[in-house]
């Protein structure tokens, strides 16, 4: 959602320059935009760089960061085609155990990566992140979980944003909103050069889906009310580039972005596409709602996680003049596709949705007809504008009045916070699922604090929410 809608809803670099557009020839080949790791399977991984080179690209994985005992080697090729982008698909790696990777081109070496694989353990610990937009601030919250021991950093949508924010904390390349493949790959490259960025690729696989600005605002399969076909050509072009751009750039299996992981016994993640699929009538389209259906009432694993850009909990606005009652580019607007899903989910109440979009921070009990089925916790954003600067107020002022209302007409709501940014952890054992909000203190300082804020846990079989004391 753009800066107005999300008011709407709530109140009622250049750097990495002509090499990173596929246009320019490197004399040597660099690793400027890092390594990255994602979709961690039982048995293998996947692994991404970007190098330009015509020359052969070797990766190895080994079971220690000095890579004296190597157990894994490949070779394979890019080029502009796929804007020099790098994926390598590893298998028949140990699972639940920790790799180190790299790249070699000639004589020159990549950054060295850390990695994980899926599997069983005692316990499992995610980071969990949203709405990352590059101009209105620094990334400090990646830093921060670059830092942690955890499985894998959950990614649940805009990781980069296709247009250009004022005023600019940082200058956005291109200048301008993307439309065209070349647009969406230079701010691909551009989010890819910053620290905090590549270190939370070297520390962690990550599992990521999009939300809608790693296309357009609030997009669906059949266009974006900010997309005028008339200056900006078909939307079936614009979609394809982005989509092109992401599968490019980020270190996902490309084919699709609605995909499931199993984490052993204790707890299995299903990640939905909630924009490819999308009409005026469905938010899953047919075919996502049916697998995501059989998921869901056949995983036998303890937990069932889903990540789900936008919320599935109903959210019923505050009354104010011209505003609607709700917001229908979340679930509410597809109110068959929620009954369906969550009728399926009987009386299984192990579900937890994991949120992102809406700039806030939230611990919901899912309600359906008449009791609570799945809980659902909803990460930040990590530095787009939250509710106190779309209002230009200072922060834990004007929202405090806000919040209590959004609490007193949605009772399903145990938690709200309108304001702060960061990140988020979610930790799964046994018997329950504790989420963590860490708060950055400054979104404009690259170097800001970060520090823990709220807790809240579910525990097995309860689908209910309770505060965790800190």
């Amino acid at each position: 959602m753009t800066g107005v809608g999300r008011r709407t809803f709530l109140i009622g670099a250049a750097v990495a320059g002509a090499a990173s557009t596929g246009t320019a020839h490197a004399a040597q080949p660099v690793f400027e935009h890092g390594v990255a790791s994602g979709d961690p399977l039982p048995d293998g991984v996947l692994l991404w760089t970007r190098v330009v080179t015509n020359s052969a690209i070797r990766w190895e994985v080994a079971r220690d960061e000095d890579f004296r005992r190597i157990v894994k080697r490949g070779v394979t090729r890019t080029s502009a085609a796929r804007d020099h982008t790098v994926k390598a698909e590893v298998h028949g790696l140990d699972p639940n155990t920790r790799y180190w990777y790299r790249f070699r081109v000639g004589g020159v070496v990549s950054p060295v990566g850390r990695t994980k694989t899926a599997g069983c353990g005692s316990e499992l610990n995610f980071g969990v992140v949203s709405c990352a937009n590059w101009s209105m601030g620094h990334f400090a919250g990646y830093g921060f979980l670059a830092q942690q021991e955890l499985d894998a950093v959950i990614h649940l949508g805009d990781y980069v944003y296709e247009g250009v924010y004022e005023p600019e904390v940082r200058p956005s390349d291109p200048p301008h909103e993307c439309v065209t493949l070349e647009d969406y790959r230079r701010r691909h490259a551009q989010y890819k050069t910053d620290r905090h960025v590549q270190a939370v690729h070297r520390a962690h696989p990550m599992i990521a889906t999009w939300d809608d600005h790693e296309s357009a605002d609030n997009s669906s399969s059949t266009g974006s009310p900010l997309h005028d076909p008339a200056t900006e050509g078909p939307w079936a072009a614009r979609m394809a580039a982005a989509t092109q751009a992401y599968f490019e750039w980020m270190p996902v299996r490309e084919g699709g972005l609605d995909r499931s992981f199993r984490f052993g016994h204790l707890a299995s993640l299903t990640m939905l596409d909630l924009r490819s699929y999308r009409t005026d009538t469905t938010i899953l389209g047919a075919a996502q709602r049916n697998w995501l259906i059989g998921k869901l009432t056949t995983d036998s694993a303890r937990w069932q996680l889903v990540g789900n850009s936008v919320m599935i909990s109903p959210f019923r606005i505050p009354p104010a003049p011209g505003f609607p009652p709700s917001n229908p580019d979340q679930w509410d607007g597809f109110p068959t596709d929620r009954e369906l899903v969550l009728r399926a989910l009987g009386d299984r109440r192990n579900t937890v949705f994991l949120t992102g979009d809406i700039h806030s921070s939230w611990a919901c009990e899912v309600p359906f007809e008449g009791r609570s089925v799945a809980t659902e916790y909803v990460a930040t954003s990590l530095t787009s504008d939250n509710f106190d600067e779309l209002l230009k107020v200072p922060p834990r002022t004007g929202s405090l009045q806000l919040e209590a209302q959004i609490q007193a007409l949605n009772p399903h709501a145990k938690f709200v916070e309108l304001d702060s940014h960061g990140v988020s952890t979610v930790k799964i054992t046994e018997d329950e699922v504790r989420c963590d909000w860490y708060y950055t203190a400054d979104r404009k300082d690259p170097d800001s604090a970060v520090a823990r804020a709220h807790s809240f846990r579910t525990r097995h079989n309860t689908a209910r929410t309770e505060r965790v004391p800190l």
